[in-house]
């Protein structure tokens, strides 16, 4: 079964080493907390929100080992007014197995908890 699979965090600087750390560690925690391995993985979107624009935030994920040919996409989120501020989001579309839907784990970090406190763990 494929199942998506979302995380997000959030920076507080627009700087390509915070950008860089903060993708690269949700990504991570997704991996490891759905014991994922890239072959697993269709595809990855990768959103920010507009007060994010010193890097691309899939740099650090495709330079992880064995996920550089994982297709990874970037986009722009809806600029609603009030919505958490430098905030990365991540959809990653795996072969989770038979893992039921409420099973998936879902990873929530930094500011971004306040997104869905019912999934943040």
């Amino acid at each position: 079964m494929i199942r998506g699979i979302r995380g997000a965090t959030t920076v507080t600087t627009n700087t390509a080493e915070a950008i860089y750390k903060a993708s690269a560690d949700l990504f991570q925690e997704i991996v490891t907390a759905n014991k994922l391995e890239p072959e697993a993985i269709s595809s990855v979107i990768v959103s920010v929100t507009s007060d994010i624009d010193a890097a691309f935030p899939a740099k650090p994920i495709r330079e992880l080992t064995g996920f550089q040919f994982v297709p990874i996409m970037g986009v722009m989120e809806i600029p609603v007014p009030g919505a958490l501020a430098m905030c990365i989001r991540l959809m990653v579309n795996a072969e989770v197995g038979d893992v039921a839907q409420q099973d998936v784990a879902h990873i929530y970090l930094e500011g971004a908890t306040v997104l869905r406190p019912d999934l943040a763990k």
